[in-house]
């Protein structure tokens, strides 16, 4: 098949990116290190659109929160990322988590039963020269392709530590200590009838031994030209997250608010009253025999982490599927060397897109394929193309990452409601359904724009 986009990396960008020009009837060529030969640190399997760290795509709720936002509009740009999460989907309460090898498999077997994708197993060691090209190679880009991209684009990569959390059999949990809930008894249709959380409940006594053994555990050793590298706070291993403070877990992955242990249930609590800390547990496979510990992102060594986690309550005999882990990111100085339609200012027939620009977490990452798909389509139909909104969750992280951020203090970013248009004429408690009204109703008409695309 004669290709006339080149995606390199098959992860959710690249994965997305192809699907949007494959329904375009635009032909693909995928080409994916993993399969043939070639493994990153962090990833276990050559499965297209693996989930590295977490299983989850954070809040599904479109009408206060700005991830929930951004799923519904990559929902009705007709998203592989948000239809194969659909079928993976596993309960997690508020937030839309997936079976990680379901969604993984569901995504490849789309892509590979599509006749305008052709994926190839290849490592690609240096940007092509010609042809029109989308690097999605992700944080965790082979060495000599990011050489290639560091000599191109003549600024130093940036980079950030991210962290795995570790994996527990749900055989292995004691559930005489544990107790399943959703805190406040949050419900969705995915979820299970008692609630769509593992909580495992600690006394003061046992949280502060535990705070200690964070602080006293043997922890990965850095390399010379690691350690100043800046780790990224929404996946900051929980060690670090504890040197800031003693409070500090407890005010954040660890916080017992809205959920009662039923071991406390009294007269006047009758359902139970709040521990003092609480490891929460989030189911990780549609089998429910897998659940991985929420926020435990950690670089302590592997027998330390057997150890410490067996002392949490209910973690006494814990088996672990997988332990966490530690992993060097690599992203671009963006707003620098990318246009406002992701293009490398250098050679502007190749586009970058996915984690490699800057841009953090699962969602967004599939978001600016999709977008990056979308606008290399326009430009193979000849077509002016504009932006999505600014007031609207894609065009805002778009935004961020082509030019709005200072590119002297450029980090990675999630979408939040910062990254949107202020709104300062109303109230602050109807702020947030406020943004997203106005984001649905800008993205209505800038969708309606879209039909001098070919799809």
């Amino acid at each position: 098949m004669t290709h006339q986009v080149h995606i390199i990396g098959g992860g959710l960008a690249g994965s997305e990116a192809a699907w949007q020009l494959a329904q375009r009837g635009i032909k693909v060529r995928l080409s994916e290190m993993r399969g043939g030969g070639d493994m990153t640190a962090a990833h276990q399997t050559d499965g297209l659109a693996e989930l590295v760290c977490s299983n989850s795509f954070r809040s599904d709720d479109d009408e206060k929160n700005a991830v929930g936002l951004l799923h519904h509009e990559m929902r009705r740009l007709d998203s592989i990322i948000m239809s194969a999460g659909a079928v993976a989907q596993v309960p997690a309460g508020s937030a839309m988590a997936v079976d990680r090898d379901v969604f993984s498999a569901e995504v490849e077997k789309r892509l590979t039963q599509h006749p305008n994708v052709e994926i190839v197993r290849e490592r690609v060691d240096s940007l092509p020269q010609e042809g029109m090209t989308i690097v999605a190679t992700g944080p965790l880009t082979a060495a000599s392709l990011a050489d290639s991209i560091v000599s191109a684009t003549g600024q130093d990569r940036l980079a950030f530590f991210d962290a795995i959390a570790p994996i527990v059999h749900r055989e292995s949990i004691n559930m005489d200590v544990a107790w399943v809930q959703s805190r406040w008894n949050k419900r969705t249709e995915a979820s299970n009838a008692e609630g769509d959380y593992i909580n495992c409940p600690m006394t003061k006594d046992e949280y502060l031994a535990f705070h200690q053994g964070l602080m006293d555990g043997e922890k990965t050793e850095f390399k010379e030209w690691e350690e100043n590298t800046p780790y990224f706070d929404g996946c900051m291993p929980i060690e670090v997250m504890a040197s800031r403070g003693v409070e500090t877990l407890r005010y954040g992955p660890m916080k017992p608010v809205g959920l009662d242990d039923p071991r406390t249930a009294c007269e006047e609590f009758p359902q139970g009253r709040w521990p003092y800390a609480v490891v929460q547990l989030r189911q990780d496979n549609k089998l429910g025999t897998l659940w991985n510990m929420v926020g435990f992102q950690t670089k302590l060594k592997y027998g330390a982490q057997v150890e410490l986690f067996r002392t949490i309550p209910g973690l006494e005999n814990a088996e672990f599927a997988r332990l966490g882990g530690l992993h060097r990111n690599t992203f671009l100085n963006s707003p620098l060397v990318l246009d406002r339609q992701m293009r490398f200012k250098g050679a502007q027939h190749i586009r970058f897109a996915g984690q490699i620009t800057g841009c953090e977490g699962y969602v967004e990452s599939g978001a600016i394929g999709l977008l990056t798909g979308i606008m290399a389509a326009a430009e193979l139909a000849g077509e002016d193309w504009s932006p999505p909104p600014a007031t609207s969750a894609m065009g805002a992280l778009l935004s961020h990452i082509t030019g709005d951020a200072e590119a002297d203090t450029y980090q990675p970013m999630n979408v939040n409601f910062g990254l949107f248009p202020p709104m300062h004429d109303v109230k602050k408690k109807q702020r947030k359904e406020a943004y997203t009204s106005r984001a649905k109703t800008d993205f209505g008409h800038w969708l309606a724009e879209l039909d001098a695309i070919p799809a």
